[in-house]
């Protein structure tokens, strides 16, 4: 037989959560400690699962009590949308759409994401940035709801993830005026040269390592980032090359700040999506795995 929800004690465990603390949840719901504790104790045994666990005389909660706290959140905060719409005193909130995306990803990336979502539908917009193992956690637990990524989690990781290509750009190698000279002979001309590359947070960086050991180059690595914004900033001010896709720096470009040195055969900037399975799915989050492209 599957668990069922009981929505008083839902709500109990709900208070209990956001109060970190049974006797003073019990205080705020005016209820006797030993009833709360039975209550949640009998909402634990019905789901089959652990909500929260002690530490230091702290309580805490598990993995999977952080889910059902934002689950619980949402469920109530929906209840108080409907009876104001039912009573004609508010019009439904448009729907929210979380997204992650790693510091690496050039923001004209995400810009397109953000524009391909409210196409699908006017919706409010939440944008996180940050590194992959951080972001991979808020997705697995339903904190985002998409992820916007150029590099894919291992086999070991990717339980429960589901990921598409949205964009493949070739990457070239771009510098300040001053690093026009290398354009003849390249690839060779590298050798020596200063650049400012990706971290292995990117798959990008496994790319042009490789690149370099087929070419017999041996550039000197100036810097490493993850932030594009940061490497871009460093190239236009003649602080080394940077390798990337043309649309990551159309504005360096046409400005005169930056020129392609050359491409860099068969390596190519690789966008993803990734969202987790779950349950109830985010309508916009769907479609935009289903049909988004750059």
């Amino acid at each position: 037989m599957n668990p069922w929800i009981n929505y008083h004690h839902l709500y109990y465990f709900k208070t209990i959560a956001e109060e970190s603390s049974v006797s003073k949840a019990a205080l705020k719901l005016k209820l006797g400690q030993p009833t709360l504790s039975a209550q949640l104790k009998q909402f634990e045994d019905n789901l089959g699962i652990k909500l929260f666990h002690r530490q230091h005389k702290k309580l805490l909660l598990t993995e999977q009590g952080k889910i059902a706290l934002d689950y619980s959140k949402s469920i109530f905060r929906m209840g108080d949308e409907m009876l104001e719409v039912l009573h004609d005193r508010l019009k439904p909130a448009r729907p929210a759409l979380s997204i992650g995306a790693l510091d690496s990803i050039p923001k004209q990336a995400i810009l397109h994401l953000v524009k391909g979502a409210l196409k699908i539908s006017p919706c409010q917009i939440v944008l996180i940035e940050g590194e992959s193992d951080e972001l991979l956690r808020e997705l697995s637990t339903h904190k985002i709801d998409l992820l916007l990524t150029n590099f894919l989690p291992t086999a070991t990781e990717a339980k429960g993830f589901f990921h598409r290509l949205i964009a493949k750009n070739k990457v070239a190698f771009y510098g300040a005026p001053k690093f026009k000279k290398l354009r003849k002979g390249f690839p060779a001309s590298l050798k020596g040269q200063p650049v400012n590359l990706p971290t292995y947070d990117s798959k990008l960086r496994y790319d042009i390592d490789h690149w370099s050991k087929l070419n017999k180059v041996d550039f000197e690595i100036l810097s490493e980032s993850q932030d594009i914004a940061v490497k871009k900033l460093m190239a236009s001010e003649g602080l080394g090359l940077i390798a990337g896709a043309a649309h990551t720096v159309t504005r360096q470009i046409l400005a005169g700040e930056l020129f392609e040195i050359g491409k860099l055969n068969n390596v190519h900037e690789e966008l993803y999506i990734i969202s987790a399975q779950r349950k109830i799915e985010n309508t916009v989050a769907k479609q935009l795995m289903k049909s988004f492209s750059i």
